[in-house]
């Protein structure tokens, strides 16, 4: 089976270089696009579309959209015109979202929220009429104007009540809190296999791809050092229970309070670092959390993680700390060539 890998691209930069970056991500060998789907962040359905009209053969499509910001009546909408408009190479990717926090929005029933969104946004794309009266959202005989065609969707998520929902209702499913083993691996197939039994689905039907941050540089150290901040984001975040008892508890304290005096998000360009981070995350956590380094360190830790079981990976793109995030990104991009051409050949 040929292995099938996706790159995100989170848009912190001009217009011009997101569509440069999709181009490149197409030109070394991704199969999928992800735009990063961010509150604040330029909006990632308008570089969709330019990135589908400057694009030939790679499937594009939002990292995660989720059913709150935007009604799912409107996603429908805006997949039926980038699916005219990429001639059929749109995907959805759809979540429970994140950062709406920032616009005084909560994440009521997340899971029954998903399934009624998801529900609506296929019908209308097979140009069903739609009524529903559901518990989140309400369409009172709904139907599209104009071209109309399913799309593929993809849920990811950490919950395991969203990964049982993708086993029901989802064609991709991106699995992993950014770390996996095959402890980890097997539990969230197991997920995925118990919500496929409930509708008689064979969960074979599902493409299953890890959720992973890939960053490339020639200098591997700098890769690595660039990956640290996002790293103990992650350790804070998922608190895996041998680094939370390091230290007898010290050093998880330690990270969260260099984590406290920190500003900026994790992949911002212009962040502020606590220094004590440096310290802190060595280069044993940011493997745990990351593929960074050298291209060919990166061709193995790649290959570590498809040994898990997986016929490919989702990876979100990561930039080494340069000038600019553009100029980060790129130069993963350029050096994810080599990545994928030799994890591909075996």
């Amino acid at each position: 089976m040929a292995l099938t890998f996706e790159a995100e691209i989170t848009p912190g930069m001009s217009t011009r270089e997101v569509v440069d970056l999709a181009r490149l991500a197409e030109e070394v060998g991704f199969d999928r696009l992800g735009i990063s789907d961010v509150v604040l962040w330029p909006d990632c359905y308008v570089l969709m579309a330019l990135v589908a009209q400057a694009t030939e053969r790679i499937a594009i499509g939002p990292m995660v959209t989720n059913p709150y910001s935007r009604h799912p009546v409107v996603l429908a909408g805006a997949m039926a015109a980038l699916q005219d408009a990429s001639d059929g190479r749109m995907f959805l990717g759809i979540g429970v979202g994140a950062g709406l926090e920032q616009l005084g929005m909560t994440y009521p029933r997340p899971v029954r929220a998903l399934r009624e969104a998801i529900t609506v946004i296929r019908a209308l794309l097979r140009g069903e009429t739609v009524t529903l009266a559901g518990e989140t959202i309400t369409v009172d005989a709904a139907r599209m104007v104009g071209p109309v065609a399913p799309v593929p969707i993809s849920i990811g998520s950490r919950s395991p009540q969203v990964m049982r929902l993708a086993g029901e209702v989802a064609d991709v499913a991106l699995v992993g809190g950014r770390t996996l083993d095959q402890r980890i691996a097997d539990q969230y197939r197991g997920w995925l296999a118990e919500g496929a039994a409930r509708v008689g689905r064979d969960v074979g039907e599902i493409e299953v791809a890890p959720r992973l941050t890939l960053c490339v540089s020639h200098d591997g150290d700098l890769a690595r050092r660039s990956m640290q901040r996002y790293a103990a984001h992650y350790v804070a975040l998922i608190r895996p229970p041998d680094l939370v008892a390091r230290d007898d508890g010290r050093w998880i304290a330690e990270v969260e309070a260099a984590l406290a005096r920190s500003s900026g998000w994790y992949f911002d360009h212009d962040r502020v670092d606590d220094p004590a981070i440096g310290r802190l995350i060595d280069d044993d956590v940011v493997r745990r959390f990351a593929i960074s380094g050298t291209p060919s360190e990166c061709v193995e830790l790649t290959r570590e993680v498809l040994a898990l079981g997986f016929d490919g990976a989702s990876m979100n793109l990561a930039a080494p700390r340069r000038e600019s995030m553009y100029a980060g990104l790129r130069e993963t991009l350029e050096l994810s060539a080599d990545v994928l051409a030799a994890v591909r050949s075996g």
